[in-house]
């Protein structure tokens, strides 16, 4: 006598299915991936970005409910892109800013208060205008970074934003419940702003970090967003840090 075994299929609806999900700085790197994402998880997409013709290329490829192009870090800009938001957003994630490197010393005032804005005030702003923007139980996902919990000459203002980032979030998720504020620390991602920040030593880096981390190989961005899209689903996430950098922290890389 034989047995048949029939593998059944079986199906699960997507997680986010019917909800809105902003990604400040989406039109490109972990943010346009966050969103590739969300859109296969069933999400619909607001996306913004500084540059227009590379947002709609993005748009295009998500089906975005709509786009906005303008510089995050411009307080009335910000302000005016959440006024013509709809009335009840799901989730918003932050990925927006640059790190900045560079000895303290060299820099003039300007240049360190820009470097502070595109990240700790930035966020700030964000979660002051999504305070009546975002459904109880929604979230807000801000990106920092690991790489600069050493200090070390030239780290000044990373090392800085890095250490302030999970005090703010923490604060943030208290003052903010019933939604819920929560930060993903990444390290090196294998994206375009890490390659326009290393140029010819990019390649270096990678081969670098392929021989060094645990993991060994290079974290990629779909890796942040598959991270990303687990916070907005799973409600017990609030004021915590998620480190995804292959163990980068740990090892001399």
């Amino acid at each position: 006598m034989s047995t048949a075994i029939t593998a059944s299929h079986i199906e699960r609806n997507p997680e986010l299915l019917g909800q809105t999900v902003v990604v400040i700085g989406g039109s490109a790197g972990i943010g346009l991936e966050t969103a590739r994402r969300a859109s296969a998880e069933g999400a619909k997409l607001i996306l913004t970005g500084r540059t227009p013709e590379r947002l709609e290329r993005a748009a295009s490829e998500v089906h975005a409910l709509s786009t906005s192009a303008f510089d995050a870090t411009d307080p009335a800009l910000l302000e005016q892109f959440f006024r013509d938001l709809p009335p009840s957003i799901d989730h918003i994630m932050v990925t927006a800013g640059r790190p900045s490197y560079g000895r303290l010393i060299d820099q003039d005032c300007a240049h360190v208060r820009r470097a502070l804005n595109e990240h700790v005030l930035l966020f700030i702003e964000v979660a002051r205008n999504a305070a009546d923007k975002v459904r109880a139980g929604g979230t807000l996902i801000f990106m920092g970074g690991t790489g600069s919990r050493r200090p070390g000459v030239g780290f000044g203002i990373a090392s800085t934003v890095t250490v302030a980032l999970p005090a703010l979030t923490a604060n943030l998720a208290l003052e903010l419940a019933p939604v819920r504020v929560n930060l993903i620390a990444a390290g090196f991602v294998n994206t375009q702003l890490s390659a326009s920040l290393l140029g010819d030593e990019l390649e270096n880096r990678r081969s670098q970090l392929r021989a060094k981390l645990p993991i060994r190989r290079v974290v990629q961005p779909a890796d942040v967003a598959a991270l990303a899209v687990h916070i907005t689903t799973n409600t017990a996430l609030t004021g915590a840090t998620y480190d995804v950098d292959g163990g980068q922290q740990f090892v001399a890389a």
